[in-house]
């Protein structure tokens, strides 16, 4: 699961960041620090889903602003992924949410 929550942080983050004539943000930029894999697998490990719902939302959110907001089609797409990513309320329902949400930034990206 932290590979998962890993690339969806990724993946917002790179709408957010990266540009055509711009280098691509990677796993190790400074950007990542707080979303990566070990600090996932810490909140995955304590069971600590309220705070991997609140790193996620983070990015997400600044996903959105990127694709236009909730207003736009490619918004509201992601906001009802989004949404089924904060009510999940267990660590093992939040897989398949997650892994839908992930295969969507990465079509769009």
């Amino acid at each position: 699961m932290e590979l998962t929550l890993e690339a969806v942080a990724l993946f917002a983050l790179k709408l957010v960041h990266e540009t055509d004539d711009g280098s691509p943000l990677l796993r190790d930029d400074p950007v990542m620090e707080g979303y990566d894999r070990e600090v996932f697998g810490l909140l995955v490990r304590q069971g600590n889903l309220a705070e991997i719902q609140v790193k996620l939302d983070e990015c997400l959110s600044l996903a959105l602003d990127t694709l236009g907001g909730a207003d736009t089609v490619m918004g509201r797409e992601l906001q009802r992924l989004a949404t089924n990513v904060r009510e999940a309320p267990t660590l093992e329902i939040l897989d398949a949410p997650l892994h839908a949400l992930k295969d969507y930034l990465k079509a769009i990206l």
